[in-house]
């Protein structure tokens, strides 16, 4: 056994069906009493009768969350929580409705209670992707964390099956990436592989059968564990190109990870052989081939093309993934990594 350290994330877990009944005993018992719930547009309707559930623990709604975390939208937020002097923030939906929740923490230190309705697993993570003047970035501390998480899989029966594909590969590209991480130990491990395992089950009866309860419960416990995995230990190129692409040419977040996960895997498939090892395993014995045999399967999408990207926004798209590195176990370079970003463009089976 190699040294390792090992630091986990202290939020509180409430997982299981109808758990979400339970938010406002959360919110009391943060010492808080005017919560300011948040969405994104789509979801509004669904705040909105959170909030009258809440009665007087809610000041009201704020819809405008949307996806990479701008600060511009961030700011407006700040303006609500101000106006109703807001003590503590309950975050409704996916990725993009957590970030701004943690936004808004990372600003002012309230609470955070999270209801994530996807996979995206950032709900249990310190880290905060946001987005200004066509770049995004990445901050890490400790008052991101939200405090309290609900996983109510009844909240996830009616998530729409491409979504759900898509959410559920952008969680597993935590787990794959936790497994090479530099800063990797035998938790975090154990974590990223029963979470692989987790949406390898789960996510083909969720195509057949949307509105599973067995296999949504598996899917959101996988996007549990693959979370905290990202949250535990950091993350390699695979992020680093998924925020370039997500921050600077505004394509869709889950959808990108979906595409990237079977090429960065592969491109590092031969660097971290040992640390995948298990992971190919569970997708047939190739780790790119698998993982992309996996998500064509399950309808994903499989090219970059798809979201509008040019040959040309591929070349400045490498140049950006370059600058600032993420710490990788492969080693890059500008050459390297467009010839990467052509084949997910193109979306041909990696080797």
């Amino acid at each position: 056994m190699k040294s390792f350290t090992y630091a986990g994330n202290p939020a509180r877990i409430l997982f299981g069906p109808g758990r979400s009944a339970e938010v406002g005993s959360a919110v009391e018992a943060l010492g808080c009493r005017r919560a300011l719930v948040l969405s994104t547009p789509h979801q509004k309707a669904d705040a909105e009768a959170l909030s009258e559930r809440l009665g007087s623990l809610s000041v009201g709604v704020f819809s405008g969350a949307v996806m990479h975390t701008p600060v511009d939208v961030t700011e407006t937020a700040l303006k609500v929580v101000r106006e109703t002097d807001a003590d503590c923030v309950v975050s409704l939906g996916g990725g993009s409705t957590t970030g701004l929740g943690k936004a808004i923490a990372y600003r002012t230190d309230l609470p955070q209670v999270v209801i994530p309705t996807t996979y995206a697993g950032s709900e249990v993570t310190p880290i905060l992707g946001q987005t200004e003047g066509g770049r995004k970035t990445t901050v890490r501390n400790a008052s991101i964390l939200p405090e309290v998480v609900i996983y109510d899989p009844d909240l996830t029966l009616g998530l729409p099956v491409g979504m759900s594909v898509t959410s559920g590969l952008n969680a597993m590209a935590h787990a794959v990436e936790g497994l090479y991480a530099q800063d990797r130990n035998p938790v975090s491990t154990l974590m990223a592989l029963d979470g692989l395992r987790a949406f390898r089950d789960s996510l083909p009866i969720l195509v057949k059968s949307p509105h599973d309860p067995d296999a949504r419960a598996e899917a959101l416990y996988g996007a549990w564990l693959c979370g905290t995995v990202l949250g535990t230990v950091g993350m390699a190129l695979h992020h680093k190109i998924s925020h370039t692409l997500g921050g600077s040419f505004d394509t869709p977040h889950a959808e990108t990870h979906a595409v990237m996960l079977p090429h960065t895997a592969a491109f590092n498939a031969e660097a971290a052989e040992e640390e995948l090892a298990a992971a190919a395993e569970l997708f047939g014995g190739s780790i790119g081939g698998g993982l992309w045999d996996f998500a064509k399967s399950i309808g994903a999408p499989l090219s970059l093309k798809e979201f509008g990207l040019t040959e040309a926004d591929l070349d400045r798209a490498a140049d950006i993934a370059v600058e600032n590195p993420y710490w990788n176990p492969r080693p890059i370079d500008r050459t390297s990594i467009r010839t990467l970003l052509q084949q997910a463009w193109e979306g041909v089976r990696p080797d």
